[in-house]
């Protein structure tokens, strides 16, 4: 079942008005499934096509319910992007009976993963309250899917942060909070990581801190670091992508069986 859905009850500021594109298959609604709700790259300042619809129809055709947030980006400056992923979370949950759906794994590429990780460590510090029945929903998301994911600000990809704060040399007491490998917990859900050893943009030590922050702290954590290729791989199927990124998705399927995910079919 395809449906778009409007994130808030209320008109947003500017022009763009945050929305899910919700890809539910066909099962009894009694029977609870998880759902990957996807979030493309762009670094804040765009939403790559190749990072969402194709992607959640790819975890489709793995068995998953999906969804992908088309999120607020620049000129919307932070925490808007996040106030959008933690009510899309909530929006869904409060579909759950529905929906058929009972855990919900958040899946970003880039600075789309950085988003979706902020929602995996600091979920409870963003308000995203919009006065309805919603609000009471959890925000916490069940597990998270981070691909080659922007993980700090302070010395990462200098032109999320520039994005994300709206200012060509954000103040570093601003970006530190979004050091995310910093903000990990005992309580941060689990995390299946990929990424490449080449990438000349986000470099693969995002990964490897995030990673190692989770070990730290008792966490599951999957990483895969494949030795070639570039960034913006997404499905890591196309015409120059190395064949190894391919198997990316089903490693992920796996992973989210391995931490109680149970597929629609």
């Amino acid at each position: 079942m395809k449906e778009k859905l409007l994130l808030w009850p209320f008109a947003v500021a500017g022009d763009f008005q945050p929305f899910l594109e919700m890809s539910l298959l066909d099962r009894p609604r009694a029977a609870k499934s998880g759902l990957v709700l996807v979030l493309p790259g762009g670094g804040y300042l765009m939403r790559a096509d190749h990072e969402g619809a194709p992607v959640a129809e790819k975890f489709n055709e793995l068995g998953w319910h999906a969804a992908t947030l088309q999120y607020r980006v620049s000129p919307s400056v932070f925490p808007a992007p996040q106030q959008d992923a933690v009510r899309a979370l909530r929006l869904i949950r409060g579909r759950s009976a529905e929906c058929g759906v009972d855990r919900i794994a958040i899946l970003g590429f880039s600075a789309g993963a950085h988003l979706a990780a902020c929602t995996g460590t600091i979920w409870n510090e963003i308000n995203a309250d919009a006065g309805d029945a919603i609000d009471r929903e959890p925000a916490r998301p069940d597990a998270m899917i981070l691909c080659y994911p922007v993980i700090y600000l302070t010395h990462g990809h200098l032109g999320s942060a520039q994005n994300l704060f709206g200012a060509e040399h954000p103040a570093t007491d601003e970006l530190a909070p979004l050091d995310l490998d910093t903000r990990v917990t005992a309580d941060t859900p689990p995390a299946f990581l990929w990424h490449t050893a080449t990438d000349q943009l986000v470099d693969v030590r995002n990964s490897i801190d995030f990673a190692e922050a989770m070990w730290k702290a008792g966490n599951t954590a999957e990483l895969h670091i494949y030795p070639t290729g570039g960034h913006g791989q997404g499905l890591g199927d196309g015409p120059d992508s190395p064949r190894a990124l391919r198997s990316w998705p089903q490693l992920a399927s796996e992973f989210l069986k391995t931490v109680g995910f149970v597929p629609a079919r």
